[in-house]
């Protein structure tokens, strides 16, 4: 049982939370459970965000959306003034307790706004620092620069994985960080057999055919080229399938669909969608802590994921997946031969995957951990809240 606090304002008064993304589908399929308990606790909840198809979604759980119109995901310097302008202005009418806020730009954004409009709480996660290893020196400086200036404006910093906090330990004290993970929804991913059979065949995919999978983006950091030439090595031997999303807005955006993969649009069927793989491939370049891998862990698929921070706390090399080089399509494609070879390292690999899921990603604790991030920096700053 998940341990949740219930936070009231002084005199038992409803406190009021915010949460801040680029865009509605963050708030809808990555923080719906977070929204979710936010609401049960009893605290009036707003989700800050551009307007998009996945607003109804929000209002279901019993979230305000708050549209911001000039909020986009590309950083756009002119727009980006008006979006801060805009988000201020929004900030001062909603008469905020807490702002949480998400993803790179509206986590740098929405900490020197939250604190310059003096709401008492302000928390940010970072799900990932969107630079790494393998990007330019100016570029890393860039993003660490940023980081380590906005986490000032904050109360408290909460991080996806632990390589992250490390990055930038110089900038955040310790007592005001932690390390929380991610989670997701341990009820509905689940391996489901007759779902299996109904996605195969929408996919025109039989029951024999071996399927090969990844949920994502389509974009070049997720690691399109190099599915791609593992598709066109392996095409003989499986069926290779990509799932997700185009993102017209970002510089590496996929436009052309290889005829070695075949391409399907976004789904809301996700969990029947894992079940119809055999594996799951991740050879993206960057995470925070990837869910699509949990998703697929806790489905009980093997799985090939990219050595890199954000993909290696799903599990461990040869017990719950195997882990192979960002960037290098000969490694990704000799680690997805190695499953096709091995029936009996799929099975062993799928069950570890699938206990690990079951006791370590459970998205109930983390939306319990941004609870008590808000009740200690209350009491740190005598904002005299009730905590039960």
């Amino acid at each position: 049982m998940v341990d949740v606090p219930v936070l009231r304002g002084p005199g038992g008064r409803p406190l009021r939370v915010a949460h801040l993304t680029t865009v509605d589908m963050s708030l809808a399929l990555l923080l719906a459970r977070e929204l979710e308990t936010d609401v049960e606790t009893g605290l009036e909840t707003f989700g800050l965000s551009a307007h998009g198809p996945f607003v109804p979604e929000i209002e279901k759980l019993g979230v305000t959306h708050v549209p911001l119109l000039h909020l986009t995901r590309a950083w756009q310097p002119r727009s980006d003034v008006r979006a801060a302008g805009e988000l201020v202005a929004r900030l001062r009418q909603l008469k905020l307790d807490i702002l949480h806020t998400h993803n790179p730009k509206t986590g740098v954004l929405g900490r020197l706004a939250g604190r310059a409009t003096g709401i008492p709480v302000v928390v940010n996660t970072c799900h990932g620092l969107w630079a790494g290893p393998g990007d330019s020196w100016r570029r890393q400086g860039l993003v660490l620069g940023m980081e380590a200036l906005a986490a000032q404006a904050s109360h408290a910093e909460l991080y996806q994985n632990a390589a992250d906090r490390e990055r930038l330990r110089r900038f955040v004290r310790s007592s005001r960080s932690r390390v929380v993970g991610n989670g997701i929804d341990l009820e509905r991913f689940r391996h489901d057999p007759l779902a299996r059979v109904k996605v195969r065949k929408e996919l025109g995919m039989g029951d024999e055919d071996v399927v090969v999978g990844v949920v994502g983006r389509r974009v070049k950091e997720k690691g399109t080229a190099e599915f791609v030439a593992a598709a066109r090595a392996l095409g003989d031997r499986a069926r290779f399938v990509w799932v997700g999303p185009g993102d017209p807005d970002k510089s590496d955006a996929v436009v052309d669909e290889d005829p070695a993969v075949q391409w399907v649009s976004a789904r809301s069927d996700m969990a029947a969608v894992y079940s119809s793989f055999d594996v799951f491939v991740l050879p993206s370049y960057r995470e925070g802590f990837s869910r699509s891998a949990m998703e697929a862990a806790a489905c009980g698929l093997p799985m090939v994921l990219s050595d890199i921070r954000g993909c290696r706390e799903v599990g461990v090399h040869g017990q719950q997946l195997l882990l192979t080089p960002p960037r290098d399509a000969r490694a990704l494609t000799s680690a997805i031969a190695a499953l096709l070879d091995d029936p009996a390292l799929r099975q062993r690999l799928s069950a570890g995957a699938e206990q690990r899921a079951r006791s370590t990603f459970d998205q109930r604790e983390v939306a319990a951990w941004s609870l008590r991030t808000y009740a200690a920096v209350a009491r740190r700053r005598g904002l005299g809240w009730e905590v039960a």
